[in-house]
């Protein structure tokens, strides 16, 4: 496995290597430096679909029996695809969050921690793909690079579906997408990466949603270069792929091991040719950082001097920065993944690649998952956000990928320090309110300490009778009982009457305040579109199960 070492000849401006290094500031942790460095990195190409965006890769292949799916089996949810996925039958790391998909398959895990049943969602279905899309363009992730494996298996009907499903997203959602081949075990990849995308995926890039850069439409090659044998390709081959799809006029991303220019075992021999050819180079990073330190490491032995290569050779960078895996309990709350952003801003990364968006397989997705024990199956030994002891909300790393995105188009300025709270909306709006029900003209009360649901049964506001008035985002609330200090939750999309049991903000937990003439509020629950009513004039809990707003609707708001 002995791999001799590049030798890093060239720098910007053409000078020596020592001040292409210096001018891109390795060895200086100084913000002055990091600006300076970020300055010093004129981008390749303008900005477009991928330069200047941030990209996340959507795998896209999870299917439930019974989903209708051309493989027929719970595709990547278990180890025996064959049946139903359950504690010694399970291949994620994490759950999902459940709570917006609506279809779901029953699996065979034990209820959830918190009640309910245990289901998952299929990527087949194309409500699961249109939300993951809505959430992509809700939390700017610019272009989604749809993963494809070979697809001359019994897996490639099913991989033919899935790229129609997400070009139908892609453009009802308003948001990019393009093709990323996974070369990883294709052994006659050098001729079918060919015929595939001439007789399949090339007719996607007539659609108006398929990424495009200079022009061109985008293709991403992963997996040329590795040192394995999963990725035996000759240089030759590699060199012959590239071409091909240059020669029909696509702009060509390559997924290259980090060590593919400063050198090292994981990259082959020979390859200097196949890297220079690429249009843009995405150096893969899972599995070879765990901590902000890890980081750290890499921004200074490869990031930099890469950066400086692609300056000077007019290739774009789109390094990749990811999540940390949950079973592992690498994300700190966010400040693993932020560094990451941090560090690429500041190398004067033209892209950014967020691996993955939907890989619960490795527990590394930025997709919503369970915020904490009461959303993962009893039993399970399945770990949540909140895994070391910090409440998250399950789009954290959604608005953290938005806000690292935002940091990268220079909407915000560059800082080591993360913008983004765990919580949504952590940030109370300095408002204590109560609420009087015009319904039997009595305060909603969180009763027990807030184990039981909401009621309006009080005659005087006391501590049961007290909420946070939370921002929430997108103009939305949620609430926050004095009782426990917990959140206000529209529980099992809203077919559950209202109670204050979570600890962090998330769809269930969100509400929009609505202003009536006469002076009252209403709340409109976002879990399901409907308005929370006093229910049977304030005798039942509080439920949101209206479609319209009636005297039982309305709420007289008083601030303390």
């Amino acid at each position: 496995m002995g791999v001799s070492r590049r030798t890093f000849i060239t720098t910007v401006a053409g000078g020596s290597a020592a001040a292409g290094l210096a001018a891109l500031g390795v060895g200086s942790g100084t913000a002055a430096a990091a600006t300076a460095t970020s300055a010093a990195s004129p981008a390749a190409s303008a900005a477009g679909d991928v330069v200047g965006k941030i990209s996340v890769g959507y795998q896209g292949w999870f299917a439930c029996a019974g989903d209708g799916a051309p493989i027929n089996g719970w595709w990547h949810w278990s180890q025996n695809w064959s049946q139903s996925p359950s504690p010694s039958n399970n291949a994620i790391k994490a759950w999902p969050d459940m709570r917006e998909y609506s279809k779901t398959y029953q699996t065979a895990y034990s209820n959830f921690n918190g009640g309910g049943a245990a289901t998952l969602f299929s990527s087949y279905d194309q409500q699961s793909v249109d939300t993951h899309f809505a959430w992509m363009k809700q939390y700017g992730c610019d272009a989604a690079a749809l993963q494809r494996f070979n697809p001359n298996s019994s897996e490639g009907p099913t991989r033919d579906a899935m790229a129609q499903k997400v070009r139908n997203s892609a453009e009802s959602k308003g948001v990019k997408f393009y093709v990323m081949y996974d070369v990883s075990g294709w052994t006659n990849m050098q001729s079918e990466i060919k015929t595939d995308w001439t007789n399949k995926m090339s007719a996607h890039t007539a659609s108006s949603a398929y990424a495009r850069q200079n022009g061109k439409p985008v293709v991403c090659i992963w997996g040329f270069g590795f040192n394995d044998s999963n990725h035996n390709f000759s240089a030759a081959a590699c060199l012959d792929v590239i071409n091909w799809f240059k020669g029909q006029g696509c702009y060509v991303i390559g997924g290259v091991p980090r060590e593919w220019h400063v050198g090292g075992s994981g990259s082959r021999t020979g390859f200097d040719g196949v890297y220079g050819a690429m249009n843009m180079i995405s150096p893969w990073m899972v599995g070879a950082i765990g901590t902000a330190a890890d980081s750290d490491n890499v921004y200074n032995t490869y990031n930099v001097p890469d950066q400086a290569y692609c300056n000077a050779n007019g290739i774009d960078y789109q390094p990749c920065v990811l999540p940390g895996d949950v079973s592992a309990r690498q994300r700190t709350h966010g400040d693993f993944m932020w560094r990451q952003f941090y560090n690429m801003v500041r190398a004067g990364a033209q892209g950014i690649y967020i691996s993955m968006f939907d890989e619960y397989g490795e527990g590394n997705q930025i997709a919503k998952t369970a915020e904490n024990a009461s959303m993962v199956p009893a039993g399970s030994g399945l770990l949540a956000l909140d895994e070391d002891g910090t409440a998250c909300s399950s789009d954290y790393y959604l608005r953290l990928t938005g806000d690292g995105g935002k940091m990268l188009k220079g909407q915000i300025a560059l800082t080591a320090t993360r913008p983004t709270p765990p919580v949504a909306g952590s940030a109370s709006t300095g408002t204590v309110i109560s609420l009087l029900a015009l319904a039997n003209n009595e305060y909603v009360t969180a009763d027990n300490t807030g184990t039981s649901p909401l009621i309006a049964n009080r005659t005087a506001i006391g501590t049961w009778e007290q909420f946070d008035m939370v921002d929430a985002g997108s103009g939305n609330i949620a609430l926050r009982a004095h009782a426990n200090s917990l959140y206000v939750c529209a529980d099992n999309t809203g077919t559950s009457p209202l109670i204050a049991n979570r600890t962090a903000v998330g769809t269930w937990e969100s509400f929009q305040l609505i202003h009536n003439s006469n002076g009252t509020v209403s709340l409109l629950a976002l879990a399901n579109k409907q308005y929370v009513t006093a229910d049977n004039a304030g005798a039942s809990p509080l439920i949101a199960s209206r479609t319209a707003i009636g005297t039982w609707e309305q709420f007289t708001l008083i601030t303390a």
